[in-house]
């Protein structure tokens, strides 16, 4: 959105005191969500269920729990119990008249994990998990077992419903229960607790503590898959359990994988691993620290990196190997299914999602944990030691060739691979900065190739809806021509030949009118992508341009909107007292002056791009999904049609 126009200045003195907002308690959280877990997606309605069971199990960590209960209800309420000390509610120094159990749940930076007294090492540092957790639920209510009574104190959007009450004996209970449900007016009415991604959550919890026993169980009418409804998850092998659980029937380098558990010289911190090496698969490499999941890596992951980077080299040295010079660390990750889990005092995270750790001696600790043990495990095993170095060093003899390869300028690189006449090729040689827009139709592609900076930025149209390859043959697909023309545009191989070395683009392009028909052809291009190119979308380079469907104008103000809530919004906002105000829909991109489509899609400047991801922890759910939606299977489709149809408020027919 933008406006043509540039308003008059403001005279200083319309900004006073009056207009400094000052939000107080827990505010600032429902006003800006975004900043404590990330967002309003499910992603972050997850997160919330995520800071409470992380609570329990630094309970577990710390030696004062044994086990934790997750339930899910069929009101969509989430029941968290554990049998550790209980939340104090002794009247805090500070603030005489409240609870420190309702200073927890109403307080932002206030926990027992600062001073690392109460946890030496613990997931949240930070002080904000349950208050929160607290601020976006619609309703949420603690008990606390502790000293022989339970106390209960309930709260609806952060604020106290009534003070804490004593309800009765615990007896031989103790520990806490937090039982919640994530606020409509954040999240929306269309969100709620996925029982296959709670299990899986919970199961990788369990694998990470071998102590720790968790008890799972969801209400029957929730479950649509293989989600089991009720489980106790405990397994005494831990990571090593959950490493061989994840490679099984998978063809592996080593007959074995290399392990450990070590605790550091400290007493307090502890890091234990599981890796191996596949013969085909993708590597993969998966990370915690104090049992949070950190999918951006971090500084565990380089210690572990530099441990086995050095761990294989000392070993090609006493081997005498001639190509051990070649060996880098990327061609020893190359291949590597890792499992990572370090516990630290006061561990240090980049947001407040805690998805990279950045604390600085986390990579010495885990290098000194791993490396020796490596080396050693390595020697004890000559023939397995053998056949893993000679996997890394084929794989650091293809990367040179690559690169050499890619020394190729990149304009020869498009004469060899005889690129599609339609395609409108920008100048540069370089991939750096470049972009493919994949457009529907020659009209669409004509004002695309107008509007587009000729240096940078290419465009390819396609014809009409392509095809389905989720439920095509591999013969149909290789017989089809613009799915050909597609890949050679792209200048690399498809599947396990796929090389992001020779991609010819720096990012992919999918822009579609923004209706009904261009949405459904960009579903079949994400999914061939999805399908054919999964490593493109790993590495971050598909993207979906968001063109406008609206144009509003009222003298010499205009605005675009990308659909009718959009629309409305600006009517009632920017355009709230004018009258007379020409509105106009586009039938398509090809409809679009080459100005404004460079103004509203094209230009990096002023456009939206939604960048299509991957998430780890929904791969299952991702394919699920896939396959039910674009797969041969017509009855699965019409199911999920069946049971999602209530969610279409708004046809564009």
């Amino acid at each position: 959105m933008f406006a043509q126009k540039t308003p008059a200045q403001p005279a200083d003195t319309q900004y006073t005191a009056k207009d400094i907002e000052v939000l107080e308690g827990l505010e600032p959280v429902r006003k800006r969500p975004g900043m404590y877990i990330g967002g309003t997606d499910e992603r972050a309605y997850h997160h919330l269920a995520a800071e409470i069971i992380d609570n329990s199990m630094d309970e577990a960590t710390a030696g004062y729990a044994k086990n934790i209960s997750v339930r899910l209800e069929a009101n969509g309420y989430l029941v968290v119990s554990d049998n550790g000390r209980g939340v104090p509610v002794d009247p805090h120094p500070k603030f005489p008249d409240k609870s420190a159990l309702e200073i927890i749940f109403t307080t932002l930076h206030a926990g027992g994990k600062f001073g690392g007294k109460a946890y030496q090492t613990s997931g949240g540092l930070h002080g904000v998990g349950s208050s929160v957790v607290n601020a976006l639920s619609e309703n949420l209510t603690v008990e606390s077992a502790r000293g022989g009574s339970v106390y209960r104190q309930s709260f609806s959007r952060g604020l106290p419903l009534g003070g804490l009450e004593t309800v009765g004996s615990a007896g031989r209970r103790k520990g806490t229960t937090v039982t919640f449900k994530p606020d409509a007016q954040i999240f929306g009415d269309k969100l709620y607790f996925k029982p296959a991604r709670l299990y899986k959550f919970l199961r990788s919890k369990a694998y990470l503590f071998k102590g720790v026993s968790i008890d799972w169980s969801c209400d029957p009418s929730l479950i649509k898959d293989e989600t089991p409804q009720e489980e106790t998850l405990c397994f005494p092998g831990g990571l090593t359990d959950f490493l061989a659980s994840e490679t099984s029937g998978k063809n592996l380098v080593l007959p074995e994988i290399f392990s450990g558990d070590i605790k550091g010289d400290d007493g307090v911190s502890r890091v234990e691993w599981a890796v191996t090496w596949f013969v085909y698969d993708d590597s993969f490499s998966s990370s915690y620290c104090n049992t949070v999941p950190t999918p951006q890596g971090g500084t565990h992951e380089q210690g572990m990196r530099a441990a086995l980077t050095k761990g294989v080299k000392t070993y090609a040295g006493l081997k005498n190997h001639k190509k051990a010079g070649l060996i880098t660390p990327e061609d020893v990750m190359n291949g590597v299914g890792a499992l990572l889990s370090v516990f630290i005092r006061e561990p240090e995270f980049q947001g407040q999602t805690k998805e990279k750790l950045s604390t600085v001696s986390a990579t010495a600790v885990t290098e000194k944990a791993m490396k020796e043990r490596f080396e050693n495990w390595l020697t004890e095993r000559p023939a397995a030691a053998d056949s893993l170095l000679e996997f890394i060093v084929e794989r650091a003899e293809e990367r040179l060739k690559r690169k050499q390869e890619k020394e190729v300028n990149r304009a020869a690189a498009g004469r060899k691979t005889r690129l599609p006449g339609k395609l409108a090729d920008c100048a540069s040689k370089s991939r750096e900065g470049s972009e493919l827009f994949l457009v529907e139709g020659d009209s669409a592609g004509g004002s695309a190739k107008q509007a587009r900076d000729r240096n940078k930025q290419a465009i390819l149209p396609l014809r009409g809806k392509i095809l389905n390859v989720a439920g095509a043959t591999a013969e149909k697909l290789r017989a089809n021509q613009e799915l050909s023309d597609l890949i050679l545009a792209l200048g690399t191989a498809p599947g396990k030949k796929y090389s992001d070395d020779e991609l010819r683009y720096e990012k992919i392009i999918i822009m579609t009118d923004a209706d009904v028909d261009g949405a459904h052809i960009a579903s079949l291009l994400i999914t061939f992508f999805y399908r054919e190119f999964p490593q493109l979308i790993k590495n971050g380079r598909l993207y979906l341009a968001v063109p406008p469907l609206y144009r509003l104008s009222s003298g010499g103000t205009i605005f675009y909107a990308r659909d009718e809530k959009h629309r409305d919004a600006i009517l009632k906002g920017e355009f709230k007292n004018k009258k007379n105000v020409e509105i106009s829909r586009f039938k398509g991109l090809g409809e679009m002056m080459p100005k404004q489509l460079r103004e509203t899609a094209m230009h990096p400047d002023s456009r939206t791009l939604i960048r299509v991801t991957i998430e780890d922890a929904e791969k299952a759910e991702t394919e699920d999904l896939v396959e039910r939606l674009m797969g041969k299977k017509a009855e699965t489709r019409y199911q999920f049609i069946l049971q999602n149809a209530a969610f279409a408020k708004e046809l564009d027919v």
